[in-house]
C-alpha cells in the first residue's frame, strides 16, 4: 500500500488533470480560467500540476467556473 504521501500527491493529479480536462473542454486557457474563477494564473497552474492540496472554496470556484459539479472534478 502506498505512504499517505504517495496517496495525497496522486489524489492531487488526478485532480489537477480533471480540471485540465475540463478546462480543454470548456476551450479555456489557464488564464481565462483563472480570471473567471477569480483565482490567480499561476495558482490554476499549480492545482492542474497537483502541486496544490485544494480548498473546499477553490474547488467549488473552479466547479462553478467550468459549470460541473465538484465531484467531476474529484473523481
Amino acid at each position: 500500500m502506498p505512504n499517505p504521501t504517495a496517496r495525497a500527491l496522486k489524489r492531487r493529479r488526478a485532480f489537477g488533470a480533471n480540471v485540465r480536462r475540463l478546462r480543454l473542454a470548456a476551450g479555456l486557457s489557464q488564464e481565462e480560467l483563472a480570471h473567471l474563477s477569480g483565482l490567480d494564473r499561476t495558482y490554476v497552474g499549480s492545482v492542474e500540476r497537483g502541486e496544490r492540496n485544494v480548498s473546499l472554496d477553490n474547488i467549488w470556484l473552479l466547479a462553478d467556473t467550468l459549470s460541473v459539479q465538484p465531484t467531476e472534478l474529484i473523481v
